[in-house]
């Protein structure tokens, strides 16, 4: 059998043990794994990296046949949950395991795939993930128990048969090697036979049976009970199938409870809504479980998860589960004294250690949910329309020490920085607005990108104040997201990109650029610095970072980057390159001027053409020798696409574009061996439409003149702003308040809404009435459903803005918007 031993420095080690019981003349060979990928394979021995991972098939040494570790079981299973066959998931996960990544797979290969898409790709490799662990761990733990001698051919079917990690676990409990126990301790003093025979015979009477058990290391009767009691209640408590269906009965019928730790009322203030607070463990949604456990974690709640406590009866129905599971009845003396180790048993051992396993699958549950709202957030923030090509000038709002200013062209290329001081100490409001005016003037812009920050509104209304005095075409001014802003300005990539500009600029600088175009400048930031999403720092960070960056490879991909203007931190997202072939890219470029064609790729260091095959179909080339450069043909088809050019007897440039033409083409007639139906499909409706980008178009939201604090709402006003943040219970909307209103899930539409993602997104511009406002704690009620009826009291008339965020600069300051709504949302739920 395969024995897989963890080493240090993320060295995995393979031993073959011979086993001529269960492996047919056993395994032969060892291999090893080091951090870099370097696999070194003695005798025979196949070594397979996959997803993150490392499988191992094994040839047995006698027959020749091939241990495949249920890869066709597993992709059976895979199959079922994403809705493909197994043909599908195999192949995908040959492509997968030989280095292809998610967007080419499923761009490129859907001939292979069957036409998986990146949704289902994404899930598949978390599964197969999590499977092959399982399998792993089964045979580890079937190793285990064979090396103890205590394998049998009912638990090796069992253990062959669970399709869980928990499962898997209950059934290697009682052979799990543990420390010292009272039952080991009782069987050590000879007191096995005593709780067997009480067992056994539900007619004895286990004082007298214990009288036999009296010596020299058993005082007495009561002792010799005791030590019997504390083996039949380990051996209830090691049963996996007792295990399996009292933690089912806890799922289904346990309490969550939350109760304010003694004394923390006032410290603890924001978690008020849970000082008493109890809910189904089932149906717990994940944004409230993570708010009482952080407040678990800060010392001001304790929480706990039980089943039984409301039950009046002295005998609980866990209790009782037990009794009824090994025919515990009412027969005579010993019944009475196995259902006294019933009780014990679940109030000593099960409740505790099951409900602790309940808490951790809470938890999870709650990270899973906050994890995948954080990562649609995040996506539909990265896909956020782009302004464009165009000359922007960039605020970063400021007090006590000014407002930054930078304007860049079309590019991104900064142009010219200032800092102005129009507001308190130094209220230099001419100065100020002398200054913006010049490099307005000076540098032709047309937009004006102002932060969302300290003195946002005061900074909008200096704009706005200054517009009225420049002739035709006026800049437009839109509110822009400060969300890592100061992240990025003290980061190395912004030192790198500025060597000699103050940090405090380089904000100014992304502000304006964000404007331009959200994903090329937002791939520079760390996503958990973005702030989009629910108790981000509360949960596991690695699988919240695994999460984020398959949403940061799928925007960039799916939009496409140009490859003669796009920064190293963009060039690095793009499928098959990484930081040091993206540094590659940008250096030979800066030495040898753009790239002419795609081609061009396979001349830099360390590009070679596995890394071109993944990168060539999403690169952009505009203006190129080869025109198919700037679509999203593959290279590996151009072929195709001249073919299709050469039957409509048009020039390549003429016929890209011209729907009518290539729509009466029949792709059918362009298949071959190589390039089925959908990449045919895909070629077409390229040329139809050449580099053709996904995102929605640029439009802005207005804010009402005069509503600028959270005391000048009114219910009843009718308001315009833009969707910052989409929650299980609701969206967050800015309404140019400085703290973001929510719109309760109840509120989102005249219709039931379960998921609020089917009426929102995050950066969408809408219409809402104000329902309720508390000024004191911070927290605007708005809706999105019609009007009914009654008089809306409205707010005066608008000025174009398009605000993206709540208050301050970054995620950590950004979640006072969030957690000020969250209690009030969690009530209304």
């Amino acid at each position: 059998m395969n024995r897989i031993l963890s080493g240090f420095a993320g060295c995995l080690v393979l031993r073959a043990y011979l086993s001529s019981s269960h492996t047919g003349g056993g395994l032969v060979g060892a291999a090893a794994v080091y951090p870099m990928g370097m696999v070194i394979v003695p005798t025979r021995i196949a070594v397979v990296i996959s997803c993150g991972f490392v499988t191992f098939r094994a040839q047995r040494k006698q027959t020749g046949q091939t241990c495949s570790m249920s890869d066709n079981k597993i992709a059976r299973i895979v199959a079922d949950e994403i809705k493909a066959r197994p043909d599908q998931v195999n192949a995908a996960l040959e492509l997968l395991d030989g280095g292809a990544t998610v967007p080419f797979v499923a761009r490129y290969r859907k001939e292979a795939t069957g036409g998986l898409d990146d949704t289902q790709l994404r899930l598949l490799s978390e599964r197969v993930t999590y499977l092959r662990e399982l399998e792993a761990r089964r045979t580890t733990i079937t190793e285990s128990i064979q090396n103890q001698g205590k394998m049998t051919d009912e638990l090796a079917g069992r253990i062959a048969g669970v399709a869980t990690k928990s499962e898997l676990e209950d059934l290697y409990l009682p052979y799990k090697p543990k420390r010292r126990t009272r039952a080991m301790i009782a069987r050590e003093n000879g007191l096995q036979p005593l709780a067997d025979a009480i067992f056994e015979d539900r007619a004895a009477d286990p004082e007298a049976l214990a009288a036999a058990y009296v010596n020299e290391t058993v005082a007495d009767t009561r002792a010799a009970l005791d030590g019997a009691r504390d083996i039949l209640a380990e051996q209830f408590a090691e049963n996996a199938d007792l295990v399996g269906r009292l933690r089912q009965y806890l799922r289904d019928n346990a309490v969550l409870y939350a109760k304010v730790v003694d004394g923390k009322e006032e410290a603890g203030a924001k978690f008020s809504d849970y000082f008493e607070h109890s809910e189904k463990f089932a149906t717990a949604p994940g944004h409230r479980v993570l708010a009482m456990l952080r407040g678990w974690n800060e010392e001001v709640l304790t929480v706990a998860i039980e089943a039984d406590r409301d039950n009046p009866s002295p005998i609980k129905p866990a209790q009782q589960m037990i009794a009824r599971f090994f025919d515990i009845g009412q027969k005579g003396k010993a019944d009475e004294f196995l259902m006294q180790v019933a009780g014990w048993c679940w109030r000593v051992k099960l409740s505790t250690s099951l409900s602790l396993d309940l808490m951790r699958e809470m938890r999870e549950r709650a990270e899973d949910e906050a994890i995948h709202v954080f990562a649609r957030n995040l996506k539909d923030l990265l896909l956020a329309a782009p302004a464009g090509s165009r000359v922007t000038l960039g605020l970063d709002p400021g007090i006590r020490t000014g407002v930054k200013v930078a304007a860049v062209d079309g590019t991104g290329k900064l142009l010219d920085t200032a800092t102005i001081y129009p507001f308190q100490p130094r209220n230099d409001v001419q100065g100020a607005t002398a200054a913006l005016k010049a490099l307005i003037v000076r540098h032709k812009v047309s937009l004006i990108a102002i932060g969302n920050g300290t003195a946002s509104r005061e900074t909008e209304k200096l704009v706005a104040d200054l517009l009225k005095e420049i002739p035709e075409p006026k800049p437009v001014k839109v509110i822009v997201s400060e969300a890592g802003a100061s992240v990025y300005s003290a980061s190395e990539t912004a030192a790198k990109e500025f060597p000699n500009l103050d940090v405090s600029l380089r904000g100014a600088v992304s502000i304006a650029r964000r404007l331009q175009d959200p994903l090329a400048e937002l791939v520079k930031i760390e996503p958990k610095s973005i702030g989009v999403g629910q108790y981000q720092h509360d949960v596991d960070q690695i699988k919240l970072s695994r999460s984020l960056d398959a949403v940061v490879e799928d925007a960039v991909n799916g939009v496409g980057v140009d490859l003669n203007t796009a920064s190293a931190p963009l060039l690095s997202r793009v499928s098959g390159l990484g930081p040091s072939i993206a540094e590659a890219i940008v250096l030979h470029r800066d030495e040898n001027g753009a790239f002419q064609s795609r081609r061009q790729l396979l001349k830099v260091a360390r590009l070679g053409p596995r890394a071109f095959e993944q990168c060539a179909g999403f690169l952009r080339i505009r203006d190129g020798k080869e025109p198919l450069d700037a679509s999203a043909v593959h290279p590996e088809a151009y072929d195709v696409a001249k073919k299709i050019v050469a039957a409509c007897g048009r020039d390549l440039r003429s016929l890209m574009g011209d729907s009518a033409a290539l729509k009466s083409v029949d792709p059918r007639a362009f298949v071959d061996e190589r390039f089925g139906l959908p990449t045919v499909r895909d070629i077409l409706a390229e040329l139809e439409k050449p580099g053709r980008d996904p995102r929605p178009e640029f439009k802005t939201a207005s804010f009402a003149d005069g509503i600028d604090e959270i005391s000048d709402l009114k219910p009843g006003m009718m308001l315009e702003g833009t969707v910052t943040n989409v929650a299980a219970f609701g969206a967050f909307v800015d309404i140019g308040v400085h703290q973001d209103g929510l719109v309760h899930v109840s509120q989102l539409a005249d219709r039931f809404v379960k998921d609020p993602h089917e009426v929102v997104k995050a950066g969408d511009v809408v219409k809402v009435r104000v329902v309720d406002v508390d000024v004191r704690r911070k927290r605007i009620g708005l809706s999105m459903k019609k009007d009914d009826g009654a008089p809306a009291a409205r707010g005066p008339r608008n000025n174009e803005r398009k605000p993206q965020r709540g208050n301050g600069k970054d995620s950590g300051k950004s979640q006072g918007a969030f957690g000020a709504a969250l209690a009030d949302a969690m009530r209304k739920k």
